[in-house]
């Protein structure tokens, strides 16, 4: 099997993406630079895996390398070393960025910097060490308000915010760069839903740094009474209940998303793949509130705020294109989605507590 670069790969999605590239066969190296991650995230990867984590120039099948996805030289040498050492890297699966919507709206241009220019070192990177393959991790913001739901991947590409208008950019960056070279690259853009869960081993989970930006984690926060209750962002939306509608997505679902994507690229000509990956169906803020109070035994405490600024009301996908291309659909529940992100809320009620860990 092939060496693969992480990028991002101690994040949430990246852990357990990593997880399910491992029990396939896939040698990883992980470039991360612990912004909104942790080191502790990827041990526990190479246990449930079953391998050892090697830091720094070590080798292995799970090797960490801590840098920042800007940095042209270090990029440069990471490509290098691994062709020196007779494992050149065949393809990279791209994590790393930041994420929250809120917080694109008051600092854009840290949100340009990370994402956008991030995005173009590594892509210099691999097109300088002939390196073509690549997953990216896109987002369903970059549709905006839809005009129509579930949303196709034909739908307009309306961003209604700086987060989502780096991803725009950057699929806009990737369709450049193939129809440069396109009997070089091959690229699968995938347009995330919702990721919420946790491993069903509870060992890895959704543990950001500082306070929650999104709904599941601050939720799960609350019912372990690390944070006292739920803001709802909106209770007067055009929704049955007055909620905003997500279309949530088990993580193990869309780590299993990232393998099919991969394995279908390898397999076929050069060519740019862009999917949605989403379950299709939509639920309201409140109905996981009720999911969730269902799956602990908890009562989530909440109150209706203000509207936040770059929010849609419904997002729910259409995944018809990525059953027919990659043969991937959801397979997890709401409840099931509830279940595993109690249980691994529960086990750690401090995210991943490093002190604990040492000792």
């Amino acid at each position: 099997m092939a060496r693969l670069l992480i990028t991002g790969g101690a994040g949430f999605i990246g852990s357990h993406t990593c997880v399910v590239l491992l029990d396939a066969g896939h040698d990883l190296t992980v470039l991360d630079d612990f912004s909104n991650s942790a080191p502790v995230a990827l041990q526990r990867v190479a246990e449930l895996a079953g391998v050892q984590l090697r830091s720094g120039s070590g080798s292995g099948r799970l090797q960490l390398i801590e840098g920042d996805i800007r940095d042209d030289g270090a990029l440069n040498q990471l490509f290098a070393t691994a062709s020196a050492k007779g494992e050149p890297l065949s393809g990279v699966i791209h994590f790393a960025g930041l994420k929250a919507v809120g917080e694109s709206v008051q600092d854009p241009l840290r949100y340009w910097d990370v994402n956008v220019n991030g995005t173009r070192a590594l892509l210099a990177a691999m097109e300088s060490h002939g390196c073509h393959t690549l997953v990216f991790s896109s987002s369903a913001t970059l549709y905006g308000s839809p005009n129509q739901v579930p949303i196709p991947e034909s739908a307009p590409v309306q961003p209604i915010n700086p987060y989502g208008h780096t991803k725009a950019a950057v699929e806009r960056m990737l369709h450049d760069l193939s129809a440069a070279a396109p009997d070089h690259w091959r690229i699968a853009c995938l347009r995330y839903f919702n990721p919420v869960g946790a491993h069903p081993s509870g060992r890895i989970g959704e543990a950001p740094n500082g306070i929650p930006n999104n709904l599941f984690p601050y939720l799960c926060q609350v019912a372990v009474q690390r944070r006292p209750e739920l803001s709802v962002f909106g209770g007067d939306w055009p929704t049955p209940d007055g909620t905003c509608i997500r279309d949530y997505i088990h993580v193990m679902d869309l780590a299993d998303g990232h393998r099919a994507a991969l394995e279908t690229l390898v397999s076929e000509p050069p060519q740019v793949l862009t999917l949605n990956l989403g379950s299709g169906q939509g639920a309201s803020v409140l109905e996981v509130i009720h999911a969730f109070e269902e799956a602990s035994g908890r009562t989530i405490p909440f109150t209706i705020s203000e509207r936040r600024p770059g929010d849609a009301a419904v997002t729910v996908a259409d995944p018809t294109a990525a059953w027919q291309r990659l043969s991937w659909r959801t397979q997890r529940s709401l409840a099931e989605i509830c279940r595993d992100g109690w249980i691994w809320q529960q086990g750690n009620p401090e995210g991943y507590d490093l002190d604990a860990e040492a000792a």
